[in-house]
């Protein structure tokens, strides 16, 4: 499984200009704490919803998930590999490591 460190981030997504950040976190977190970066598609998918929202995606993009601490974006990475998707990676620690290492004003919950 392909995995990225929170400072490795903003790089990745600026050497894939396709990147997508692919939150599957339920909506009341997304509401609370988020990671974005400017010029980067962001994508709001609960884990739940992701089997049958997996036409919103495209397999040839890079594609960064994201959720808490970085336990259910492994759970969708896992998932996608299994589907052949070549470009998906695993945001370490989640949103949760982004707020203590990268951004403290993303709150911490």
């Amino acid at each position: 499984m392909k995995e990225l460190r929170v400072d490795e981030l903003a790089a990745h997504c600026a050497s894939s200009p396709e990147s997508v950040l692919l939150d599957v976190r339920e909506p009341w977190e997304v509401a609370l704490a988020s990671i974005r970066l400017p010029g980067v598609v962001h994508r709001d998918i609960p884990l739940g919803s992701l089997a049958q929202r997996l036409g919103e995606l495209d397999p040839s993009t890079s594609i960064v998930c994201i959720c808490h601490h970085g336990v259910r974006s492994r759970q969708v990475v896992a998932f996608l590999d299994g589907q052949g998707w070549p470009s998906v990676y695993n945001l370490r620690g989640g949103v949760d490591a982004w707020s203590c290492d990268v951004d403290p004003a993303v709150p911490r919950y």
